[in-house]
């Protein structure tokens, strides 16, 4: 089992399973001290990919073959943090399943650039499944998905370095269900926000909000 670990052809399946503990850790000691990783996580997730699942959306719209395919993996349907687990998981055990079953008939190991992408590739049903029933049986507060633009006018409060104009900080705001978004806000007039203040979300940027003092 060891051999089958270590081994250079499985290097990728090793990894993803360190991260996917390392994640765990992480959460855990996070919980510990009363944060999450999650909002942090959902700012990396495209906003369209939420507006599928909003109560205004145009199922007729076109929001492109990648936005489509996340929403298949039922990305933005659960925590961004469960889907990874999810994902690093599955990769790494069918990587390994396969790559010990090939081992078995031929005492060899499929070449890494051969079995890594064919993983990827054949593991994104069986996370879709996974995925799809995590869907159903998470509480629904948990999964709630809104606007980026529904935060515009909430306040929030600056959490990492000083915001300048063109220079953003990071922030954390909480939206209309408790739950926390953390967002890149930059001062709306030629001011200096500074770290631990609490400003209003005013307009949506390329890479986060605009505010000011509250």
């Amino acid at each position: 089992m060891w051999d089958l670990f270590v081994h250079p052809s499985n290097l990728f399946f090793s990894v993803s399973l360190c991260l996917m503990l390392l994640l765990g850790l992480v959460e855990c000691i996070l919980l510990i001290v009363g944060a999450s990783s999650q909002g942090f996580l959902d700012q990396f997730i495209p906003d369209s990919l939420f507006d599928t699942h909003h109560p205004d959306f145009n199922v007729d719209a076109d929001h492109g073959l990648w936005i489509q395919f996340l929403d298949w993996l039922c990305l933005g349907r659960i925590p961004v943090l469960i889907w990874l687990i999810i994902f690093l998981t599955t990769y790494a055990l069918f990587g390994f399943i396969t790559q010990g079953i090939f081992f078995h008939f031929t005492e060899s190991y499929f070449p890494l650039w051969i079995i890594a992408p064919a993983t990827l590739f054949l593991c994104m049903p069986i996370v879709r499944v996974i995925a799809s029933i995590f869907v159903k049986i998470l509480p629904q507060d948990e999964t709630t998905a809104i606007h980026s633009d529904e935060l515009i006018g909430l306040t929030a409060e600056i959490i990492l370095g000083n915001a300048k104009p063109n220079y953003p900080a990071q922030a954390k705001v909480k939206d209309q269900h408790g739950l926390t978004h953390y967002v890149m806000v930059e001062p709306a007039t030629e001011i200096t926000l500074l770290q631990g203040q609490s400003v209003i979300l005013t307009h949506k940027t390329k890479i986060g909000f605009q505010a000011i003092p509250t």
